[in-house]
């Protein structure tokens, strides 16, 4: 490898490197934070070709690819595909009885023998008696089991919204991976350039061999980071195939660049969008309706039920008649329905507190992860406005004195492992803003 000091001198050099080294930065500065009022929805990592990408590329396609092929999301939607099938039938009437009566089967009476065949003994009597629910009664079953479907369905939404933040988090940890492994090669390239230098001026007689070796020394350091941070890659890449239940193996495509961030939220307005739209609260308020209704159900048992038969006699040798039969349940045990009714009250007493409960949480999680987001983006500023120009100023100082024998080699691979770490700050701000994103997307029911 040739160096490209000995080629071009140290001020291309200083411009060459620091190209490379605002390559991590550039696509984030590329759109300016700017304060501006709340998104409507977050955004997502949607790469600006017009063509579908890979698989592995965005979070928009392994969205898609979760959403048909995720086991535990076709669990859940089979499931409250049920609780909705319940609902027709809550209300319906229940089965009628049929009842054949032989009297005197031993034919006493008319003399003959015993016997078990209708039409053969003294009378035949067929009945069919339906039972008939007290007022009211049926339209409440029915109410509660729509209230518990939509219970089921607000369910579903919210883990649709669990599943979509753990592909975006896993993908999230796959992009990391991505851009540190990208990172690593770019500083490894940097060393390599350097260690030319190194050995030009060594063939010089301008440094000591300590010096050459301890670039290569750097180098292999660098290559042994490298290969911790390629087994994290894959390790990511296994881990975010698992949840689109593919292959641990199963090729991704290489993460695009994400959207940029938004540059503020404002907290009170997603708690208030939280509030109307996160699928836990909806499930809870629900979860209320079906206990109230459950209750009232409760309240009606007070009135009896009642069953209506019609009944066909058949005495042997005479001509059959008809009865009309009317039955009234008497409620009379009041102690198992007072507690009943008890029971039920609890029933939606808990779901209240179950609903502020699942708010209180909710407004903390969202105030937290508001937190995050924020610090993490104030330091993104400061890193990418004030750490980073003055990480590349002081090595490209370094670089130059170097050059010219003002400073050992010591202080060049200082000033290259700052550069290194203020970069490697910048990609961590950034994975800790988007992963407060994601999660107040979640919280506020920002389904995708």
């Amino acid at each position: 490898m040739t160096s490209s000091l000995t080629r071009t001198g140290p001020r291309h050099l200083c411009a060459t490197v620091l190209t490379a080294a605002l390559t991590f930065s550039g696509a984030t500065a590329r759109a300016q934070d700017a304060p501006g009022p709340l998104p409507r929805s977050f955004p997502i990592a949607t790469p600006a070709a017009t063509s579908a990408p890979a698989l592995g590329a965005d979070i928009a396609g392994l969205l898609e690819h979760a959403r048909a092929s995720n086991p535990g999301l076709a669990a859940q939607r089979a499931e409250t595909a049920a609780a909705r099938e319940r609902t027709d039938s809550a209300g319906a009437l229940p089965d009628p009885n049929v009842q054949v009566e032989l009297m005197d089967f031993t034919n006493q009476r008319r003399g003959g023998g015993t016997t078990l065949v209708p039409g053969r003994v003294g009378e035949t009597r067929y009945r069919i008696i339906q039972q008939l629910p007290g007022w009211g009664k049926r339209d409440l079953q029915t109410r509660t089991a729509a209230a518990k479907a939509e219970q089921a369905a607000a369910g579903l939404d919210a883990a649709w919204l669990d599943l979509a933040s753990a592909v975006k988090n896993a993908w999230l940890r796959y992009y990391a991976a991505d851009r540190e492994a990208a990172l690593a090669r770019e500083s490894l390239a940097l060393l390599g350039g350097l260690e030319d230098a190194t050995l030009a001026r060594y063939r010089q007689g301008l440094v000591p061999q300590q010096a050459v070796l301890r670039a290569q020394r750097e180098i292999t350091s660098q290559r042994i980071a490298q290969v911790g941070i390629e087994q994290r890659r894959r390790g990511a890449a296994a881990a975010l195939n698992g949840i689109l239940a593919r292959s641990p193996d199963a090729p991704l495509a290489a993460p695009a660049e994400p959207a940029a961030l938004p540059s503020a939220l404002d907290l009170p307005a997603l708690i208030a969008r939280a509030r109307a739209a996160n699928p836990g609260i909806a499930a809870d308020e629900r979860g209320i309706e079906a206990a109230r209704l459950e209750r009232e159900r409760t309240f009606a048992d007070r009135y009896p039920d009642y069953s209506v038969g019609l009944t066909n006699n058949r005495q042997r040798g005479e001509n059959q008649t008809w009865d009309v039969m009317f039955e009234v349940m008497i409620p009379l045990q009041q102690s198992a329905r007072r507690a009943r009714e008890r029971e039920a009250t609890q029933m939606l007493a808990a779901a209240d507190a179950r609903r502020e409960a699942t708010a209180s949480r909710l407004d903390g999680e969202l105030g937290s992860a508001w937190a995050t987001f924020t610090s993490a983006q104030e330091s993104r500023r400061l890193i990418r406005g004030t750490l980073l120009p003055q990480a590349q100023a002081a090595r490209d100082a370094t670089r130059a004195a170097f050059e010219t024998g003002r400073v050992d080699f010591d202080a060049v691979l200082e000033a290259e492992r700052q550069l290194v770490d203020a970069r490697t700050s910048l990609l961590q701000a950034e994975i800790e803003a988007r992963t407060a994103l994601f999660e107040i997307e979640k919280l506020v029911g920002d389904a995708p």
